[in-house]
């Protein structure tokens, strides 16, 4: 027997988050087994209690009406209050600093409106190269907005020539030496192309110190790495929740707000909803907004239900689980798949995503240069769902809660065999 499979088995055996995996719904492949599925950086497979907490919502829906706002199982005008205590301890903050709501560009747009602040000065905003398109698209229009050229006032920092990920040091130096240019700087928590994660704390302390506002966008982070967004002082963040977070296709977003800032305070330029006043007073309907502590402030309108229905399901997993216990397990399993890859016959395909533990999230991104596309339809028609990025790129994302050690030796052997055909 293969040794490396007597490993993954033994590894499996030992899992202290093996049972989750019977919690999911794993899609089958045409021959009838279990896809090997690594593509949770795009969309996390479907919890099994989804089902039941849609239906409950649909229940309440169907027997009260309207009434299903106050006399519904899960209160519809409240639904969203249980679920900011455990949404903060997936992201590291505390429940005043975090609202669920909207979706993630929709959240980083309204958050710039608040945080990005520029003056004729200090307008730039700061954002790492082959960032995810829709956040150059956000920024881009944010500085336009302002009267602003994007061409000028958006620096996107690219890696060194010959490298793929940034490195701390260039981005002190860009900080150190253009920093009295840059309102704004916002950073993926992970770099969806190459995966890689960046030290979000360090880059916080550099940017205040420059006298910058920072923010992450978190889609590819919430879920994926232990984050503390309130103890390194971030000023806001954003994140999806369908990712690492399996809340389903358009699942809800998420923010967060560090309690530093005057949530409550009129003055704050931001745009309002009735949401987003103290909950006690939406139905006096106040001439005037009045927001309420905390990030809840950001709120325009009613917690979309069946949306969050699912969430739900999910941010009870994540507290079962807890995100300590998750990061272990996720680690180890790039580390095996790392090793798999390189004890490939003939040598496996470069791996772009640094190596460094603390420098990576769940995702290997692999570059195998002309054959790339060929190889992930191959992939595919084996039965390995994962993602191809252009121009050559598969990318590989490991899911603690559902995907098993077994399964990255099955996907290292199919990707021999395909590779080989």
């Amino acid at each position: 027997m293969n040794p490396r499979l007597e490993q993954a088995r033994e590894l499996d055996a030992n899992d202290p988050l093996r049972s989750f995996r019977d919690e999911f719904h794993v899609p089958k492949h045409d021959d009838g087994n279990e896809v090997v599925y690594l593509c949770g950086n795009s969309l996390g497979l479907q919890p099994k209690g989804v089902r039941a907490a849609i239906e409950q919502e649909l229940l309440d829906w169907e027997q009260l009406g309207v009434e299903g706002h106050f006399k519904g199982k899960n209160p519809w005008y409240s639904y969203h209050e249980p679920l900011l205590a455990p949404a903060a301890r997936v992201v590291g903050g505390k429940p005043s600093e975090i609202a669920l709501m909207n979706s993630l560009t929709t959240n980083l747009h309204l958050l710039m409106v608040s945080f990005y602040r520029p003056t004729s000065t200090r307008y730039k905003i700061l954002i790492e190269g082959s960032a995810f398109p829709s956040d150059r698209y956000a920024v881009a229009s944010q500085t336009r907005f302002h009267g602003f050229d994007p061409k000028e006032a958006v620096i996107e920092m690219q890696p060194r020539a010959g490298e793929d990920c940034l490195r701390l040091e260039d981005i002190e130096e860009l900080i150190a030496t253009q920093g009295d240019e840059i309102a704004l700087i916002l950073f993926g928590g992970v770099n969806y192309y190459t995966g890689q994660a960046f030290e979000m704390k360090e880059i916080t302390r550099l940017g205040h110190a420059a006298g910058c506002t920072v923010g992450f966008d978190l889609a590819h982070a919430a879920g994926n790495l232990e984050l503390a967004l309130h103890d390194w002082g971030v000023d806001f963040a954003a994140w999806c929740s369908y990712k690492y977070m399996n809340s389903g296709p358009g699942g809800v977003s998420g923010l967060f707000v560090h309690d530093r800032h005057d949530a409550g305070s009129a003055d704050l330029p931001r745009f309002c909803g009735w949401w987003g006043v103290d909950p006690g007073e939406r139905f006096t309907m106040p001439d005037e907004f009045a927001p309420q502590p905390g990030a809840g402030a950001w709120q325009l309108s009613n917690a979309p239900v069946m949306l969050m229905a699912p969430y739900r399901v999910s941010l009870d997993q994540f507290d079962r689980a807890t995100m300590k216990a998750l990061r272990t397990k996720s680690l180890a399993q790039t580390e095996f798949l790392m090793t798999l890859l390189d004890e490939l016959p003939g040598g496996g395909p470069q791996v772009i995503t640094p190596r460094q533990a603390d420098h990576r999230g769940g995702q290997l991104s692999l570059r195998f240069g002309a054959e790339a596309k060929v190889l992930h339809e191959a992939l595919t028609q084996a039965g390995v769902v994962c993602d191809f990025r252009e121009p050559d790129c598969v990318r590989l994302a490991v899911a603690p809660f559902y995907n098993r050690f077994e399964e990255l030796v099955r996907f290292t052997e199919i990707l021999q065999e395909t590779r080989g055909a």
